[in-house]
């Protein structure tokens, strides 16, 4: 399987690829996937070109073609302007429409107070909702202040957890648990018969045969039968 992280920071080192490794890090606890890091500010010259021309050069292209085929996406943007950042905003609005479809998408962002906590839901959620992604249901806001603390340690782990789950493929067993095979020796339950006992197509009423079959009573005959004189 592919895993491919996307970090959107623009310094390095950076809070933001730092939180992108360790969300890559649980992730691969449950998961047996080959990650790949892709550093937007490396490919922010190729993506304005991209936008400008409507070709992208070979290294953006193949870093598009990555997030098409990936098995599971990690998706991580500084906060700017209590949103994500132009240059996250504007790699995400190169992929076709259909890539992300149905891919598993694990969200994240850094900002310098607490107060952007609520980025990951009102800006990065619609995005991905608007390209058909399936978003999990933890995304992890990382502020200056959470780094060291075991909370954010914990929505780490249990973002990982959640990707790795929706990554790996299930196991079906194939082994039937009983026996379906119907048993044709053994004769019918008149009961359970009798409740079943279909109509012939020309209005014939059935009867249960205790021989163990079905006999076969035209309407008229049973309508004699209670007629009175």
């Amino acid at each position: 399987m592919k895993l491919i992280v996307v970090s959107a920071g623009l310094n390095s080192p950076s809070a933001t690829r730092l939180l992108a490794d360790r969300l890559t890090a649980a992730t691969l606890r449950g998961a047996d996937a080959e990650p790949e890091v892709i550093e937007l500010r490396d490919l922010a010259t190729e993506i304005a070109q991209h936008l400008v021309t409507g070709f992208p050069p070979a290294r953006l292209a193949a870093a598009l073609d990555a997030v098409a085929a990936a098995d599971g996406l990690i998706a991580v943007t500084p906060v700017f302007a209590a949103s994500y950042s132009g240059l996250f905003k504007s790699f995400f609005d190169l992929i076709d429409k259909d890539a992300l479809t149905g891919k598993p998408v694990l969200l994240g962002a850094t900002g310098g107070t607490a107060r952007h906590s609520l980025v990951t839901e009102h800006a990065l959620r619609p995005l991905f909702t608007h390209l058909r992604a399936l978003t999990l249901p933890t995304a992890v806001y990382a502020a200056s202040q959470d780094w060291g603390q075991e909370g954010l340690a914990q929505r780490i782990l249990r973002a990982g957890a959640e990707l790795a789950r929706f990554m790996t493929p299930p196991t079906h067993d194939t082994t039937p648990t009983h026996d379906t095979t119907p048993d044709l020796g053994t004769a019918p339950d008149l009961g359970t018969a009798a409740a079943i006992a279909p109509r012939s197509p020309t209005g014939a009423i059935t009867s249960v045969d205790p021989a163990g079959g079905f006999e076969v009573v035209p309407f008229a005959q049973r309508l004699a039968a209670l007629s009175v004189d």
